[in-house]
């Protein structure tokens, strides 16, 4: 896809990912500012019920890409990838696999080494108890307030259909343009997360959060605020037009998410084969201009 892209003269844009989040480009800003030195570490860690919500079969399969580390790690990755600089050059995983019913990795931590000095740790558990948006002001994923109440609505939701075709059938009708889709409110939305995430840099640690990035420096701590999106996911869409009518070079283009794939394979590698694994493929973040 990227040799095919080159040769037409056209640009390749990844679908979506978390790195395009408002508050994880704008602390890439804050970091390339200068302002707080060199990025040193980086942690990020979510708890979440993604077995539990309503899968294809494929989803459940291993063999096909099923699984948090394909699903949910390269999200996590891409924006560990873009803070750090993008060029990690080894990772060591470890992985999951808790409910029989489910029958993939449900869970993962890795280490990954980036060239510069940086080392970042990832975490994701996706079984369904505690709640990793009570660390990120209590805003979902997809940026909507946090109903308390749907604790648990996921496995229950689960346990009420008869078997797969039932639970296809149900994701399909949630899904966008489905009878059964979910839509918020613009006036109740905050920007999206994936989780909690801290870079600690030379003389700051910086934390994006779905309101801003909070700036904790030597001598303060300061929320460097964001205005609240008008659509979730208006980055995605608007890193799509600049490609498309403005033919400007899209931040997320095919080597970039082919890089980040590399990470998400080595992961299952390192899981399975309980080793270090080197990367290869890896390309440099590009740079972004303080808005």
């Amino acid at each position: 896809m990227v040799d095919a892209a080159d040769r037409a003269g056209v640009h390749l844009v990844v679908g979506h990912s978390h790195s395009f989040d408002r508050p994880i480009l704008r602390t890439r800003e804050l970091i390339a500012s200068g302002a707080y030195g060199a990025p040193k570490m980086i942690a990020a860690q979510y708890y979440t019920d993604f077995l539990y919500r309503l899968r294809r079969p494929a989803e459940l399969d291993p063999e096909k890409g099923g699984g948090v580390i394909l699903n949910q790690g390269a999200h996590q990755v891409d924006i560990v990838r873009l803070l750090a600089g993008g060029k990690a050059t080894a990772v060591r995983a470890f992985a999951g696999r808790w409910d029989p019913t489910r029958p993939v990795d449900g869970a993962y931590a890795a280490l990954l080494d980036f060239e510069g000095g940086v080392f970042a740790s990832l975490l994701y558990q996706g079984y369904g108890h505690f709640d990793g948006d009570e660390l990120c002001g209590d805003v979902t994923e997809l940026g909507a307030p946090r109903d308390s109440s749907q604790r648990g609505a996921a496995r229950r939701r689960l346990a009420g259909l008869a078997d797969a075709s039932e639970e296809v059938a149900a994701k399909a009708a949630r899904n966008y343009g489905g009878a059964a889709q979910v839509s918020y409110a613009s006036d109740h939305l905050s920007h999206q997360h994936f989780g909690l995430v801290v870079v600690s840099c030379e003389r700051a640690d910086l934390r994006p959060l779905p309101n801003g990035v909070m700036v904790y420096a030597d001598d303060e701590a300061k929320l460097d605020p964001l205005p609240p999106p008008r659509i979730p996911r208006v980055e995605v869409i608007d890193e799509l037009c600049a490609a498309v009518i403005d033919g400007k070079p899209p931040l997320h283009d095919g080597r970039w998410g082919m890089a980040t794939l590399e990470v998400c394979l080595a992961m299952l590698d390192s899981a399975r084969e309980n080793r270090d694994i080197a990367l290869h493929h890896q390309v440099a973040a590009p740079a972004i201009r303080s808005s």
